[in-house]
C-alpha cells in the first residue's frame, strides 16, 4: 500500500502545534493550502475520535472523512469514509513529537492509500504518491507558515474557536 510522508519542525510547543492543526475555518484556511472548505458534520462542533468532516479540496475533490484517533498534543488520525471514485482506501496521521530545542515539535504527517480499479494500482499508486507527496509537502509547509503566524496562533491558542478574520483573507502558506 503506498504511503506519502512529510516531516517539518516548528517552534511551538507540541500543544501548541497540535492545536493549530486542528483549527477550523476560517482561520484553517490562512495556513491549509489543500482545504478549500471544510467543516464537521452529523452536528459536531469540535474534533474528537468518532467525528466525522467534509473537506473540499483544492482540486474540488470531496472527502467525508472521520477521527479515528484524537490524543492530543501527541497524535490524531482519519480515514475516508465517502470520497473520490479512484481511492478504494485512504487514511493519514499527524504525529506531534517534542522537537530538539525546547518549545519545539517534530510534526509527522502520513497518509497511506490503495486505488481502484486494481488492475490500474501499478501505475495509479506511483502517480498517487508523486501528487499527494506533492500536496502533503505544500500543505506541511503552510501549516509550518500558521505555527508563527499570530491570527493562526492566537485561534489555536483559544481553544480552536474562530478569531476575527476578515472574509476572503489570504492564506500565508504557500498555494
Amino acid at each position: 500500500m503506498p504511503v506519502v510522508e512529510a516531516v517539518v519542525t516548528v517552534p511551538v510547543s507540541p500543544e501548541l502545534a497540535f492545536a493549530v492543526s486542528q483549527t477550523v475555518a476560517p482561520v484553517r484556511y490562512r495556513w491549509d493550502p489543500f482545504v478549500r472548505e471544510q467543516h464537521f458534520v452529523d452536528g459536531a462542533t469540535r474534533p474528537g475520535r468518532g467525528v466525522r468532516t467534509f473537506t473540499r479540496s483544492r482540486h474540488g475533490l470531496i472527502m467525508v472523512s472521520e477521527y479515528v484517533s484524537y490524543a492530543p498534543p501527541s497524535h490524531v488520525g482519519m480515514k475516508m469514509v465517502r470520497g473520490p471514485w479512484f481511492f478504494e482506501m485512504f487514511a493519514g496521521g499527524w504525529r506531534f513529537a517534542p522537537g530538539p530545542e525546547p518549545d519545539t515539535t517534530i510534526a509527522t504527517w502520513r497518509y497511506n492509500f490503495r486505488c481502484r480499479p486494481a488492475w490500474l494500482r501499478p501505475v495509479a499508486d506511483r502517480l498517487g504518491r508523486w501528487l499527494l507527496g506533492r500536496d502533503i509537502r505544500r500543505r506541511i509547509a503552510g501549516y509550518a507558515a500558521g505555527c508563527v503566524d499570530p491570527t493562526v496562533l492566537a485561534a489555536a491558542r483559544s481553544g480552536y474557536s474562530s478569531v476575527d478574520v476578515p472574509p476572503g483573507s489570504p492564506p500565508t502558506g504557500p498555494t
